[in-house]
């Protein structure tokens, strides 16, 4: 295809909500999930090619949406869809650069990259983990998603049962509520599963120094293979200084921008367990140069997944391309409309809880844009 007709010339973002019920509104360290909210990115260039990506909605879908169809629009159209690198690199001197490291720019611009890619894919028929010089093989899944939050332990260990006959063999904690109910939780499905099961934790930032003193403990009684997020990602010290507390590995990163925030990650040396967001964190684009940094320090990348089948299979892409892989983060929340409505199926977990990237060009999703106009954004809160 001629580069002429890869030329962008739109770019519109949709702001996308749905209400969750009763039964599907987990609670977790940072509150009750009561919606799921999106931004869905799509490019469309002068030969006809479209390009589908997902920003994070950063508790405010309106916002990044505005952001995508004005500044970073008139930024970028009229550019090459093929020259990820150097669009990337505009929106950077122009917005980034220039203002400091603002999580909402990069928010917008991961959601642009991933349409971008898509289009790459899409202009040479190649699916993504080939374009990024990858092959399909299989990557380890463990069972996350917004799930598996704060409950009785006996109804915890029903769900997990659940998730585990799917063919998961790992799935990931909620903690974040208080030590004593944290680790009896991690006790029961350690009890009623054994030592096979890979159980991995996240504190979704609810801990203070003095919990994550508390809780390690019991976690390395429980041979938990990671805890996520006990404290905000700007919280270095803290992190420093819980590291000693116990063998747990700490994990971070979904809320860290672009390479020069994971190159200050790396160096402080407290979190070995990177997990970028593809959409939060500069798009695909700035994901493989935050792998080849961690991969020079043997640190293996675990992304965290976001709201919809895009972010999932983008993910799965990525990691077939890595020499580093770790987990991908399977999203077993319940109707979750993006995930099984608005694009095709992004995945399937085989019996051995591995997943493979998709064989169609680019994401290889379909996206039903009318399922994007029938559910504007809900304005609000997405957790009270």
């Amino acid at each position: 295809m001629a580069s002429s007709d890869l030329k962008i010339v739109d770019i519109k973002a949709y702001p996308t909500s749905f209400p969750l019920a009763a039964d599907s509104n987990v609670r977790l360290g940072i509150g009750r999930a009561v919606k799921k909210d999106a931004v869905v990115v799509k490019v469309t260039t002068a030969g006809g090619l479209i390009g589908w990506g997902e920003s994070h909605h950063a508790r405010a879908p309106s916002t990044i949406a505005k952001l995508l169809e004005t500044t970073l629009k008139m930024l970028v159209v009229g550019e090459d869809a093929s020259n990820v690198q150097g669009i990337w690199q505009k929106i950077y001197v122009k917005q980034l650069g220039s203002h400091g490291m603002g999580a909402g720019t990069s928010m917008a611009m991961s959601g642009l990259d991933m349409a971008l890619w898509d289009i790459r894919g899409k202009a040479v028929g190649w699916p993504l983990y080939k374009l990024l010089g990858g092959t399909s093989k299989p990557i380890p899944a463990y069972a996350g998603g917004i799930s598996l939050g704060f409950q009785d332990p006996a109804a915890l260990v029903e769900e997990a049962r659940a998730h585990l006959a799917v063919g998961y063999k790992a799935l990931k904690l909620r903690l974040g509520d208080n030590p004593k109910d944290d680790l009896a939780r991690v006790a029961a499905i350690r009890k009623a599963f054994g030592d096979d099961l890979i159980i991995l934790s996240d504190a979704n930032t609810g801990y203070s120094v003095a919990d994550a003193r508390a809780v390690m403990p019991g976690l390395d009684a429980s041979n938990v293979a990671w805890l996520e997020e006990p404290f905000p990602a700007h919280d270095y010290r803290s992190y420093a200084e819980a590291k000693s507390f116990g063998r747990v590995p700490l994990a971070a990163g979904e809320n860290h921008y672009t390479r020069f925030e994971f190159s200050r990650l790396i160096e402080e040396k407290a979190v070995t367990i990177l997990q970028p967001d593809l959409s939060k964190t500069g798009g695909i684009t700035e994901f493989m140069k935050i792998a080849a940094m961690a991969s020079a320090y043997k640190l293996p990348v675990h992304p965290h997944s976001s709201m919809t089948g895009l972010n999932f299979a983008a993910s799965i892409h990525v990691l077939a391309s890595l020499d580093h892989p770790g987990y991908f983060e399977g999203d077993v929340s319940k109707n979750n409309l993006f995930r099984d409505v608005m694009v095709s199926t992004p995945y399937k977990v085989d019996a051995n809880g591995c997943v493979r990237p998709l064989e169609g060009p680019g994401l290889g999703l379909e996206v039903d844009e009318d399922f994007l106009i029938k559910h504007p954004v809900i304005e609000g809160p997405s957790y009270v």
